[in-house]
Parts: structure tokens; C-alpha cells; sequence
């Protein structure tokens, strides 16, 4: 599969496309394209959609490279859900989706730099929440009606994989928005920034109960606290699974490039920020990837699975509601690339 040869005419490309044609990033879309290997298009539009609309392509293309690399096999003779899935004679059925911008809000590709990263974190965590809200409602809501009644689906765990792509700095959330969808369990960051006195031992966890949209609605937090949302098995997500892990993985020589990360470490109990020149940094497909367990789940996943190093497994006690964190290692929370080029390099685009 060609991702590069463009099917349609350059003011129909998406603007993240069109980002990646630059000449100084032809390793990183080899290394994309690495990705692909064995991803079949199987309805003989994937390029085309990859060209113009990028981010929930970019998504499966993702997810491929990760179910290759921790041994999935994958079964391609059914046109839906998105993969199905074996490991060790199980088979699971994964529903890919994103959190796409709201009409009218700036979407992520018009994200300002130069006015830096956010310090006030709640509205952006709440714009995070409503999106992931309406992307999983309505991925359980097809499960329901159409995907649970396919014969090769059901009595199959259902795993859904959200991307989180709804506005500028959406790579910073880590997984504040989706803890508290799931669990009503909420980091302040806010709180902590304002009178860290108060807090020695870092951000604290509250319970929002609900937030509202905009029309006035309200979405009541905690979709894994009961069994409202039984069929969804797990939730897969990453903040990091963005082109800035192709930059991150691909050996790009061919400029300067600088990775700006923050990992937890298990040795110091801590997030720990590191800054290196591209060849020093160490990232894998699986770093920054999240399993949150539904523990009302028809048929619950066997975290065997996902137990890879860099993986981060959630799981919530419906007895006691204690959340525990399941980690192989380091796990990456935040990644930045930072390229200098040339203005050659960095402003002719690929004739591809």
C-alpha cells in the first residue's frame, strides 16, 4: 500500500498530510510506511482517506504496527470491526475511532506554537472528556445494534481504541480526561498549580460526578462503574501514538532533531523529564500505550495480552473503586520532536 503517491489534488490534501511531503522527511515517511507492511486496503479507499483526512487512518496504521509487533495475528477476511485479533488461541474484536474537533472549535492542526503550551488545564480536560464521550457512545452504540449481531463477533471480547485528536495540545492530556470518564477519577492539576502547599503530595484525585456541554447537557462520569457500558471489554488509548513517534523511531539523519519526553520511572516513583539529541532517545511502538480494564465487562480481556513493556494497564475494584496501575518499566507520558532544518529542506515538499 502507497501512502505517498497522492490521489487527489493538492487543496483537497489534509493539512497534516501535506506537512509530511516536506523533502527532510522522507526517513520518517519510510518509517511510516514500515508500519504498513501487511495492512491491507481492504475496501480500496484507505489511501485516499489517509491523504485527506490523516488522523483516524494515521490511528490504524498505528495500531497495526502495534498488534505486529506484540505477536497478534490478525484476520483480514471480514470487512468489519476495524481487527480481529488472535493470541494464544483468543480472539478479540477492535473497534478503532477518534475524538475528533467539535464543529466550529480549532482542530489540532491549527495549534499556535508560539503561544506555547496551556497552564490551565480544566477547560482543556473537559473538551477532552466531552469528545471522548461522543466517540464511545457512539462506538457502543454501533457494537449494540449492528457489530454484536455479526456471527464472527459475538460472544467475542469487544476492545474499542480511542485516539484523542480533538484540539491543540491534545498530546499533553496524557490520561486525565479518560480517567475521569471512566472512573470519575480527576487529577487537578489546576489545584495543585494554584496552592501546591496544600497538596505535598502532588495534584489530588476528586470526583467531578458529571460535566457539562455546551448545549447543557450532562455526562455523568464513571462509564466503567457499572455495568451501563458491559460490552466494551477494554479501552486502548495514546497521547503519543502521533507523528511525532514516527520522528521518534525512524533514525532521521537527515536533520537536526531533539526529543523532549517524560517518563514515569518506577525507580524513582516519579514522571522524569528528559531532553537528548534523536540518536539517544529509545522509543518503541508500545511506549505510551493505555489499557483501561472495564471491570463490569461482559467478557473481560486477559491482560496477558497487553503485559509488554511500555505498556500501562488500568484496573478499578468494583468493590472498593481502588484504581491500580500495571506497569512493565518506564512508560513514556509526553513526547515532543523538535526539527531544525534548512529552509531548503524544510520548505520544498516531495514530488511523491
Amino acid at each position: 500500500m502507497d501512502l505517498f503517491t497522492s490521489l487527489v489534488p493538492q487543496d483537497k490534501l489534509h493539512k497534516n498530510y501535506l506537512q509530511i511531503l516536506r523533502v527532510s522527511q522522507q526517513v520518517d515517511r519510510a518509517e511510516l510506511q514500515r508500519w504498513c507492511n501487511g495492512f491491507p486496503d481492504r475496501d480500496n479507499k484507505f489511501v485516499k482517506e489517509f491523504q485527506t483526512t490523516f488522523n483516524s487512518s494515521f490511528w490504524e496504521i498505528y495500531l497495526h504496527a502495534l498488534f505486529c509487533e506484540i505477536g497478534l495475528d490478525m484476520d483480514w477476511s471480514h470487512s468489519s470491526p476495524d481487527f480481529i485479533v488472535e493470541v494464544n488461541n483468543e480472539r478479540i474484536v477492535i473497534e478503532a475511532t477518534i475524538a475528533a474537533a467539535a464543529i466550529g472549535k480549532t482542530p489540532e492542526w491549527e495549534k499556535d506554537i508560539n503561544k506555547g503550551v496551556p497552564t490551565r488545564f480544566k477547560e482543556m480536560n473537559v473538551e477532552s472528556i466531552i469528545r471522548l464521550s461522543n466517540s464511545i457512545v457512539s462506538k457502543h452504540r454501533k457494537y449494540k445494534e449492528s457489530y454484536s449481531k455479526l456471527e464472527h463477533v459475538k460472544s467475542l471480547p469487544f476492545v474499542l481504541a480511542v485516539a484523542p485528536f480533538e484540539q491543540p495540545h491534545f498530546n499533553n492530556q496524557y490520561d486525565t480526561p479518560i480517567m475521569a470518564l471512566l472512573y470519575d477519577y480527576y487529577v487537578d492539576e489546576d489545584a495543585y498549580n494554584d496552592s501546591p502547599h496544600l497538596y505535598p503530595n502532588g495534584p489530588p484525585g476528586i470526583s467531578l460526578g458529571s460535566v457539562e456541554k455546551e448545549n447543557g447537557a450532562e455526562i455523568e462520569m464513571g462509564f466503567f462503574q457499572d455495568n451501563s457500558f458491559s460490552e466494551i471489554s477494554a479501552i486502548l488509548l495514546s497521547t503519543t501514538a502521533t507523528w511525532g513517534k514516527v520522528e521518534a523511531m525512524s533514525g532521521n539523519v537527515d536533520l537536526k532533531r531533539f526529543i523532549t519526553s517524560v517518563w514515569w520511572s518506577d525507580a524513582e516513583g516519579k514522571p522524569v523529564h528528559q531532553t537528548s539529541a534523536l540518536q539517544e532517545h529509545k522509543e518503541n511502538i508500545r511506549d505510551g500505550l493505555l489499557v483501561f480494564h472495564n471491570p463490569y465487562a461482559d467478557r473481560p480481556l486477559d491482560p496477558d495480552i497487553f503485559k509488554h513493556g511500555g505498556v500501562v494497564q488500568v484496573f478499578n475494584d468494583p468493590n472498593t473503586g481502588k484504581i491500580t496501575y500495571q506497569r512493565n518499566g518506564d512508560c513514556l507520558m509526553h513526547r515532543q520532536a523538535l526539527n531544525l532544518v534548512t529552509d531548503e529542506l524544510s520548505n520544498k515538499v516531495s514530488g511523491n
